[in-house]
């Protein structure tokens, strides 16, 4: 069993982060205003890493100095003990990439190893004064993660509209002088549901199209592509309790966001037909994350989202 890369985190709790941030219901609370696309300011310079180069390492939660301590001892337990926890209440195979000490527990960030292919994190109970994890206790939001799972389902049933939707954005990327975050950064601190280094999807509480096919999926993960397509409910579908995140990010280390280019992907995206349905966010920052909150959104960074976003019908 492969050693997990361990990495010192600072934030004000990783639910508030990644939990917290998903129940969206339209108004302010939405998820680009929590994932710093709307309110976020400009990091201090020794915060900041090349994009290219940033893997997840710097980001932290307060008070896990002795609880990750911990957890770098029972790696393994916790290891196994979040495997068996995502099979038996999510019917989902997972790995593990990272285990993060913070106050009270370790934060578990993992990847399903097949469709629906999603990001997200479970909590083990650390007993700081027992120097002990407690396996038997571990526990997730289980919004994020029915989210999680959602979005990975929407990916999958809807996957010739995303493919067209992944293949723009590549191109872009290799076209043009901008790229994405690294796939270490999704995997080590990512957590957010299904994410590419250009997007991630994240649904409101109010979706309600996809829980037939979620309810299928968990009765049985083996259900095919077509019987889960077949479950879902189209009529109760509305844009605004999907949402499409894009970010990009320029490649040069000196530009700054261009605005040529951030006009040219919108338009573009405005006009794009067969693509996935839904409430869609676009940022251009440059080149540079804050390491500590895996942020890459500044003042610089041009937006296009709340209260304008792009919709696809």
């Amino acid at each position: 069993m492969k050693k997990l890369t361990k990495f010192l985190l600072y934030s004000v709790g990783i639910t508030m982060i990644l939990g917290g941030c998903s129940d969206m219901n339209g108004t302010n609370n939405n998820i680009d205003n929590a994932k710093g696309n709307d309110t976020q300011t400009n990091p201090s310079n020794d915060s900041l890493v090349s994009v290219q180069e940033y893997t997840g390492e710097g980001y932290a939660l307060p008070y896990g100095k002795k609880t990750d301590q911990i957890a770098e001892k029972n790696l393994k337990q916790i290891e196994e003990g979040t495997i068996t926890f995502f099979q038996e209440n999510y019917k989902t195979e997972v790995t593990v990439h990272n285990v993060v000490g913070a106050k009270d527990g370790a934060t578990v960030f993992v990847e399903s190893l097949s469709e629906p292919h999603f990001y997200t994190y479970a909590v083990v109970p650390v007993d700081e004064s027992e120097n002990q994890v407690m396996i038997d206790q571990i526990w997730a939001d289980e919004f994020q993660v029915e989210n999680a799972i959602k979005g990975g389902l929407y990916h999958m049933i809807f996957n010739e509209e995303f493919k067209k939707l992944d293949e723009y954005l590549e191109s872009v990327a290799s076209e043009e002088p901008v790229t994405g975050k690294t796939i270490e950064a999704l995997e080590n601190v990512g957590g957010h549901g299904f994410m590419t280094p250009y997007y991630f999807i994240a649904l409101t509480s109010k979706e309600e199209s996809i829980q037939p096919v979620y309810d299928l999926y968990l009765s049985n993960p083996d259900e095919s592509t077509e019987n889960l397509r077949n479950a879902y409910e189209e009529e109760l579908f509305n844009t605004e309790n999907f949402k499409i995140n894009i970010q990009l990010f320029m490649a040069d280390k000196q530009a700054k966001p261009s605005e040529e280019l951030f006009n040219k992907v919108t338009k573009e995206i405005e006009e794009m037909d067969s693509i996935p349905s839904g409430t869609y966010s676009f940022s251009l920052n440059d080149n540079f994350i804050d390491n500590q909150s895996s942020e890459g959104a500044k003042e610089n960074s041009l937006k296009r989202s709340f209260p304008d976003y792009i919709i696809k019908e």
